[in-house]
């Protein structure tokens, strides 16, 4: 079956950097246009950027622009996302998801087939 697995979320300070990871199994990985979105306490789970399948093209949330970086490695079935420049705002569950919608890159969630468990993120300030 198909298992998305998020790893590298912690607990950090504001202003460090970390890289989250997601490992896919289970599915042609590079038909997938792939995403990150997180959800704080309290709030609706949100998008953060994705990648299309061949990796060509990305899409961010404005808040995440110029700070976080998506990238994916198809040939290890995972897609990355590089956070610098954390701030206590970016507290959040992140979560990866794969999406076959015909729609490139879409943004919301109901578009997207696969999730994984998600992964914390905490930013102290």
């Amino acid at each position: 079956q198909v298992q998305l697995v998020e790893s590298g979320g912690g607990l950090v300070q504001a202003g460090d950097s970390l890289r989250l990871s997601c490992a896919a199994s289970g599915l042609a990985f590079s038909v997938y246009d792939m995403a990150w979105f997180r959800q704080a306490p309290g709030k609706e789970r949100e998008f953060v950027a994705a990648i299309t399948g061949s990796g060509y093209a990305t899409s961010y949330a404005d808040s995440v622009k110029g700070r976080f970086t998506i990238s994916r490695d198809n040939a290890k079935n995972t897609v990355y996302l590089q956070m610098n420049s954390l701030k206590p705002e970016d507290t959040a569950e992140y979560y990866c998801a794969a999406s076959s919608s015909p729609y490139s890159m879409p943004r919301g969630e109901f578009l997207y087939d696969y999730w994984g468990q998600g992964t914390q993120v905490t930013v102290s300030s």
